[in-house]
């Protein structure tokens, strides 16, 4: 890794969703700016990748951002994946930019994969387009629950650390099981080792009662402030179409209302239920990471920088 700066810093700044993390990193850039550091942000988090996608996923306005440049938001068409593999190439590119400019990068975001896609060394098995099809068809036809089955079945380790119902996360481990490799999987590796020697973790803690109390509220502060109406756009412009984002939790639900299929209160009520159970997964996830600094979203960036 000799074209990344070894006096550049990569700070990540991770934890559930609903903790502050998007503050912490702007005001972690904002006092590395008047520091004479021209920090940069690197988008983390697998929806905000998404043009349009704003309201549900807490995007910072353009208007709010303090003038720091951000990387990796809106970079993708709700009508197109969003794959990790994908994304670990032009983030870690960015990164290296900011270096190469002389700033330290703030990676911020939830999606505990595109996280440690970057920080670690992650390497990806490759892909096969017949076994993909192949695969998708049974899926479509057979269900998670049976592909998943396969999985427990062919490699028992990695289906207890798959999501039984996240069916492209089984598909893809049975997809590089068949070219007779690893899973990458759905986890960390055993004893990771970081891309880049310079990098320091924050992970945001809240406690549980107050967690779940902030999450609810901001599901119905995502109705108030426009949801449906962000979501009906995005469907004339495609959403239904995609593979990725009309998955996305708040945006299938409002899919469900547009549809009929479901009141608001009904929507509501399965998002915050979904969202609560989406930080349980990410509180696990981050918990294993080695060297994890758990931090207050009330802490103070200048204390965070000099400790």
């Amino acid at each position: 890794m000799t074209s990344v700066s070894e006096q550049a810093r990569i700070w990540a700044v991770v934890g559930a969703t609903g903790t502050g993390k998007s503050d912490l990193a702007l005001a972690l850039a904002e006092q590395l700016r008047a520091q004479g550091n021209p920090a940069e942000i690197i988008n983390a988090d697998a929806m905000q990748l998404y043009r349009g996608m704003d309201i549900g996923t807490a995007k910072v306005p353009l208007a709010e951002r303090r003038s720091i440049p951000h990387h990796m938001f809106d970079v993708r068409d709700v009508t197109e994946d969003a794959a990790v593999a994908w994304y670990q190439p032009l983030a870690r590119a960015a990164i290296v930019r900011v270096h190469e400019q002389g700033g330290d990068a703030i990676l911020v975001g939830g999606s505990g994969l595109y996280v440690s896609s970057i920080i670690f060394d992650f390497q990806f098995p490759p892909r096969d387009p017949a076994v993909r099809e192949r695969l998708t068809r049974d899926l479509e036809e057979q269900g998670a629950g049976a592909l998943f089955a396969r999985l427990q079945e062919a490699d028992p380790a990695t289906a207890a650390r798959v999501d039984p119902k996240n069916g492209r996360r089984v598909m893809r481990a049975l997809e590089v099981l068949e070219q007779g490799a690893q899973t990458h999987g759905a986890a960390l590796p055993d004893a990771p080792e970081l891309w880049h020697p310079r990098t320091r973790i924050l992970g945001l803690h809240v406690d549980r009662p107050e967690l779940v109390e902030r999450l609810d509220r901001r599901v119905e502060r995502m109705w108030e402030q426009g949801l449906l109406d962000e979501v009906a756009q995005l469907r004339d412009a495609g959403l239904e179409r995609g593979t990725t984002a009309p998955r996305a939790i708040g945006y299938a639900q409002a899919l469900a209302q547009l549809a009929g299929a479901k009141t608001e209160a009904e929507a509501i009520a399965e998002t915050q239920a979904l969202t609560r159970r989406y930080a349980r997964r990410q509180v696990s996830w981050f918990k294993r990471y080695p060297g994890i600094e758990w931090v207050s979203p009330m802490s103070e960036a200048r204390d965070i920088l000099g400790s």
